[in-house]
Parts: C-alpha cells; structure tokens; sequence
C-alpha cells in the first residue's frame, strides 16, 4: 500500500511572492522531491491544503489509514518530513506512536482524520 505525501505548492506562508515557484510550498516540494521519497511513499504537489494560515502545509494519507495535516513546514524540515513520511507508511493504521514522530509531527500537527470507509452496502 503506498503512502501520498502531499505538499501544498501554493502555500504562501505569510510571504508575498508573485513568482509561484518561489512559494514556501513549492519550494517545500522540491526540497522533498530533491531528497527523494522513502521506500513506499510517494511524493505528490496539489494547488492547495486549506492550511493557509500554517503553511506551507503537508498531508499523510493511505488507504484504511488516518490521515494527518502538518504545517508551519520549511525546506529545512524536509529529513524530519521524509522520516516522519516513511515511519507512518510502516504502520497499519497510520498512528505512529507519539515518541517515534519526528518533533515537528508532535508539535506542528494541524488535524487528525479517521481513515474512510465504506459503509456496509457499498462494499456489496
């Protein structure tokens, strides 16, 4: 099962920059895509994560697992975001035990989601 590693490219961060790929999120993206996705992660930008006013923002999502909301991210955070990335797509359920996140997972935590499922009669 692969983990998506979202980044918010358009996240602003506060910033005003006219040019999109200077963006704190695009440039949170290439730092990520620089450094390469762990083993069963991929790396994926989307236009925007709601998170505007903590970004640049980042999500954790897979199949049958929560999915987790980051922001307040940099460049710099991109070894933490990375194993952050890689100890979640171990887990089964996507709760990686609070000691085993990186500290920016603990502190910079924006939202929890249940992982979908489908009701009873649609899965028939």
């Amino acid at each position: 099962m692969t983990t998506t590693l979202y980044v918010c490219t358009t996240c602003k961060s506060g910033e005003i920059n006219e040019d999109e790929t200077q963006r704190p999120g695009a440039r949170l993206f290439h730092a990520l895509a620089q450094a390469g996705a762990p083993d069963g992660v991929q790396i994926v930008g989307v236009e925007c994560l709601s998170a505007c006013k903590a970004g640049a923002a980042v999500a954790l999502s897979a199949a049958g697992k929560w999915t987790y909301v980051y922001g307040h991210m940099t460049p710099q955070d991109a070894p933490d975001i990375l194993a952050g990335a890689a100890a979640y797509a171990a887990t089964d359920d996507g709760l990686v035990p609070w000691r085993e996140r990186p500290v920016i997972f603990r502190k910079q935590s924006l939202a929890r989601i249940p992982a979908f499922t489908l009701p009873p009669e649609a899965a028939q």
